[in-house]
């Protein structure tokens, strides 16, 4: 009996010896992975310029020569290069593209306005004097996704009216057509209305 008993006792020892050595073994079966994020902060660049021109609105050299102003001497039924254009700059994120027409030679145009032409370059009108690059798709206003390196003209020129005498014209000796371009970018916008990405811009 005392054999027997001996035999389960040491039994019953090898027993927890081989638990305690599994339990020790899966106490070291361990595994540790890690991530690593690197964040880099995305932008939206744009450049606005127009062919620089002489007075009488003729290129200084080429349409590649590019400035951000010209000076105009006006007369009556001639036509002057007026070519503002957007450049979408390098590395920039894919945005929608914006632009203020604020004309104070609106009166004064002849032929070929400066609001056809946009029409023309796929511009329409948001409100006002704001416009957007877009095309009309079902009677909707549909943003067109521009993206790095892209270039979209804006228009290309303005004619005085024949009809606008010497001393009509006169009071356009201070009149100036500015363009004011804006871009957005078109991540996360893509459920909105036009009006609620412009109100985004200028919030």
């Amino acid at each position: 009996m005392k054999t027997v008993r001996k035999t389960l006792i040491l039994a019953a020892c090898a027993i927890m010896l081989v638990c305690a050595t599994i339990a020790g073994t899966l106490a070291y079966l361990t595994d540790t992975k890690y991530v690593t994020n690197t964040f880099t902060v995305g932008n939206v660049g744009i450049t606005l310029n127009e062919a620089a021109v002489n007075p009488d609105g003729t290129y200084v050299t080429d349409v590649n020569n590019r400035t951000d102003s010209n000076e105009y001497k006006l007369l009556p039924g001639h036509s002057y290069i007026k070519d503002p254009k957007i450049t979408v700059n390098e590395g920039s994120e894919d945005c929608y593209l914006f632009v203020e027409v604020e004309n104070g030679l609106k009166s004064a145009e002849g032929t070929s306005t400066i609001a056809s032409q946009m029409a023309s370059n796929h511009w329409v009108q948001v409100e006002g004097n704001v416009y957007v690059y877009a095309t009309l798709k079902d009677g909707k206003t549909v943003p067109t996704v521009v993206t790095a390196n892209d270039e979209v003209p804006v228009f290309g020129s303005f004619t005085i009216s024949g009809n606008v005498d010497g001393e009509a014209l006169s009071d356009y000796a201070d009149a100036k057509i500015k363009v004011t371009a804006y871009a957005i970018q078109a991540d996360g916008f893509a459920d909105k209305t036009v009006n609620e990405i412009w109100t985004a811009v200028n919030e």
